[in-house]
């Protein structure tokens, strides 16, 4: 890692992880392969940080560790990538393992519970799935009713006013690690 951490992806320990690795990594992982409009990819970090505002519309009385764990829900892309449903489905069980042992290592770097309580992963899945109706109709190409079909039709009070604007990778790192200290801050209050 560019933190000079050496970090053991079949063996991976909570003190190999930094948040500074995670951001950067995330922030030049592309989401949708690549397939979007604009000057930049959509990166996981900006999807991360757009799913933490999602799930936060949605539970707006939930503990701030659990607004950490929407931000980190798709961490492990930081090493393994994000790939796209169907070739996770294609390669099988190995890529899960991986994904839960590395996500195990990074909850417990920051304080979650290795594996989250079901009503938070779901709750966590929830804004996920409309993040991903946003980024289908806003930078993917779909069409509104296309992304109804795939994921779903939103309450529209919960999407209202997001937009996606594509940015430097650098600037996305910047507000992922802001993110994150910042919820880091409200938990440690």
């Amino acid at each position: 890692m560019l933190s000079g951490r050496r970090l053991d992806l079949l063996d991976p320990t909570p003190m190999d992880i930094e948040i500074e690795d995670i951001a950067h990594g995330l922030a030049f992982v592309a989401r949708w392969n690549g397939q979007t409009v604009g000057d930049y990819p959509y990166s996981v970090a900006e999807h991360s940080i757009l799913v933490e505002q999602i799930f936060t519309r949605q539970n707006p009385q939930i503990a701030a560790r659990w607004r950490l764990a929407a931000l980190l829900h798709d961490a492990p892309e930081y090493v393994i990538g994000d790939m796209i449903s169907p070739v996770k489905a294609a390669i099988g069980g190995g890529y899960g393992e991986l994904d839960m042992r590395l996500t195990a290592a990074i909850h417990i770097r920051f304080g979650l519970p290795a594996q989250l309580p079901a009503p938070i992963k779901g709750a966590i899945k929830a804004a996920d799935k409309i993040s991903a109706w946003l980024e289908a109709v806003q930078i993917a190409g779909f069409t509104t009713a296309e992304a109804n079909r795939f994921f779903g039709k939103p309450d529209p009070a919960i999407v209202t006013g997001l937009t996606i604007a594509l940015r430097a990778p650098v600037d996305v790192r910047a507000d992922y690690l802001a993110r994150h200290h910042f919820l880091i801050q409200l938990i440690d209050a």
